[in-house]
């Protein structure tokens, strides 16, 4: 892998680029980003108290329970469309079950892309700051989510779906170019929208105790990824070059584009015995569907645009991603 832009090395409170920046000085439309060490030490703190292991805190020996989803209904893309209408309750559930599937499958490839993404970040960073060792609290949680993904597919007795090929060799390009901001704005895409649902999914007594423990633990912990990348992309994005900002606003938005195309494998359609043509047809035209896409972006598509990602051509790419009205 190519690294993008090489970091110049930092001080233990994180300053770059060697100007000593005085966080007073810094500021976006949020107000000034808060201090990188103090983030830092706060989310150390809160991984010592609420870090799960999931072979121990999930009971994987538990059969599957009849009658219960794997997904809530109202989160399974051909919901509220003609085609769902005409099918079964017990398509409907088995449709749900293999979508859950997809996304852990889909989880699991866009959290090997953030853990690259994340270790370049650090490369450069002082070994013995909280920053770095945050950093690497949250790979070894991530390791650990995407082991618990893959337990869980099994589990479920659906298959992996695997992204296209075109599009797992694109991610491979975009992860070679992707500069530090945008390397956190794709680690946020990746994180919001998921995290969104799944706080909609652990607490709905319709949907399987497992799948319900395997969401109230990510949910946890991803709560803590997301605030060290939310303060980590206003940072860079009121500390980066021009041309790093540019090029970040424009790489986001394939991303989000990339992201959307790959949400749900089409493939599921078919192993449930529907027709893939028409039901890929039924979900683009869904309103209910797109209205869940954009709910669950809508706080990070806010927040960008408070950052002043989500400006110039990249803009209209989000907007064809459909995350964004």
């Amino acid at each position: 892998m190519t690294p993008a832009t090489p970091a110049t090395p930092a001080t233990e409170h994180g300053h770059k680029h060697g100007l000593g920046h005085d966080l007073h000085l810094l500021h976006d439309a949020l107000g000034p980003p808060k201090d990188r060490e103090q983030v830092a030490a706060r989310l150390l703190e809160a991984s010592a108290r609420h870090s799960f292991d999931p072979d121990k805190e999930l009971d994987w020996e538990a059969p599957v329970e009849d009658g219960k989803w794997f997904w809530p209904p109202e989160l399974v893309s051909l919901y509220d469309t003609p085609l769902w209408r005409s099918m079964p309750e017990e398509q409907r559930m088995e449709l749900a079950r293999h979508e859950a599937a997809s996304l852990a499958s889909l989880g699991i490839w866009f959290e090997i892309i953030l853990m690259q993404l994340l270790v370049r970040h650090i490369y450069d960073r002082p070994v013995t700051s909280d920053h770095v060792r945050y950093a690497l609290t949250e790979l070894a949680d991530e390791c650990r989510h995407s082991m618990m993904f893959a337990k869980l597919i099994r589990k479920g007795g659906a298959p992996a779906y695997p992204v296209p090929r075109f599009h797992h060799n694109l991610a491979r390009v975009l992860k070679s170019v992707s500069t530090t901001p945008g390397s956190f704005a794709a680690t946020l895409l990746g994180e919001e929208i998921l995290d969104w649902m799944q706080r909609l999914t652990f607490p709905d007594e319709r949907v399987q105790t497992l799948v319900r423990g395997v969401t109230r633990i990510h949910v946890i912990e991803e709560a803590r990824h997301v605030r060290y990348a939310r303060e980590e992309l206003r940072r860079q994005m009121v500390t980066a070059p021009r041309w790093e900002r540019e090029f970040t606003r424009l790489t986001s938005g394939q991303t989000a584009r990339v992201f959307s195309v790959c949400f749900v494998s089409p493939r599921v359609y078919e192993n449930v015995g529907l027709d893939r043509h028409r039901a890929v047809a039924e979900v683009r035209a869904s309103g209910h569907r797109r209205e869940v896409m954009r709910a669950g972006a809508r706080k990070l598509t806010d927040f960008l645009d408070d950052i002043g990602v989500l400006r110039g051509p990249g803009r209209a790419l989000w907007k064809s991603s459909g995350l964004l009205a």
